[in-house]
């Protein structure tokens, strides 16, 4: 599944703060220019199902969030609330977006969603797929600049798909495909990047270069926030989030992710080894163990 690079001693400014040992987490918040991300109250339901209740967190520029927790533990909602996909029930989100930038959160935001199989019958080539990450600036028909098309190319170089540029997305493997999803949200040049699973289960070159692109875009101001499943990913964010439709726990890795934290959301399904690795067992998901994970 792969690592995040290790961050900065200290990680970054948010800070665990339960209320009450099991409400919802309110991350305090902070209304200088370092707030990125604002979620006041959130609830998201589809009908009589809760997918998401009582959250609040606060997400600042230059860090990378984990959200982490069991299946159906709200973590892609959230993500899509975030992005204006999903409209909330209740509360809302607020994106600040850097002093200086005006645009709007649609174009503050890109959504990288976890990659599917592509559709045969629309034929984009790597090409195509990465431009329209530009098109949201100029419109779908509007021509791209000079700055878009740097864009674009930087965003392929970066994610190591130049030489994919016309092949069609249904030929790639889902490596391949999943970089080209990625480039994409680059070439939007957003100030918070959100990644659905972005690395779960694909080949170590995929792995391995978007760890080095989510470390890139933190260390350019920028917020990352991602889902996972693995708690050796999780853990080497800035911030960790674990969720089981609220917030369980939010802050630096060491104190969310302790094997209490960690029992309580996944059921009990906690096995802690002698040598102190955590072994999640999750029904319906299959948990990879690899040397530089699940490291406590």
């Amino acid at each position: 599944m792969g690592t995040i690079p290790t961050p900065p001693p200290g990680g970054g400014p948010n800070e665990r703060a339960a209320r009450d040992g099991g409400g919802s987490t309110r991350v305090p918040v902070d209304r200088d220019a370092s707030v990125s991300v604002r979620i006041d109250g959130v609830d998201v339901r589809y009908g009589p199902i809760e997918a998401v209740r009582a959250v609040d967190l606060t997400f600042h520029h230059g860090e990378i969030i984990a959200i982490i927790g069991p299946n159906g533990s709200g973590k892609s909602t959230l993500l899509s609330t975030i992005s204006g996909l999903i409209r909330p029930s209740r509360g809302r989100v607020t994106v600040h977006p850097r002093s200086g930038d005006t645009r709007s959160r649609a174009h503050t935001v890109a959504h990288v969603l976890q990659s599917t199989v592509a559709n045969e019958a629309v034929p984009l080539t790597v090409l195509e797929t990465v431009r329209m990450g530009a098109y949201g600036r100029r419109g779908t028909f509007g021509r791209l600049t000079a700055e878009d098309r740097t864009a674009v190319q930087a965003a392929m170089d970066r994610m190591r798909i130049d030489d994919l540029r016309n092949r069609q997305l249904h030929e790639l493997s889902g490596g391949q495909r999943q970089r080209a999803y990625v480039a994409q949200g680059l070439a939007q040049r957003a100030e918070v990047l959100l990644l659905d699973e972005p690395i779960t289960g694909l080949d170590l070159l995929t792995q391995e270069t978007i760890a080095e692109v989510i470390e890139e875009e933190r260390a350019e101001g920028r917020t990352v926030v991602l889902t996972t499943h693995d708690v050796g990913t999780a853990r080497m964010a800035d911030v960790a989030v674990l969720m089981s439709t609220r917030v369980l726990a939010a802050g630096p890795p060491a104190d969310a992710l302790s094997p209490t934290n960690l029992a309580q959301a996944y059921g009990g399904h906690v096995h802690e080894l002698e040598d102190g690795t955590l072994v999640l067992d999750e029904p319906h998901h299959h948990d990879h163990r690899h040397d530089d994970q699940l490291r406590r």
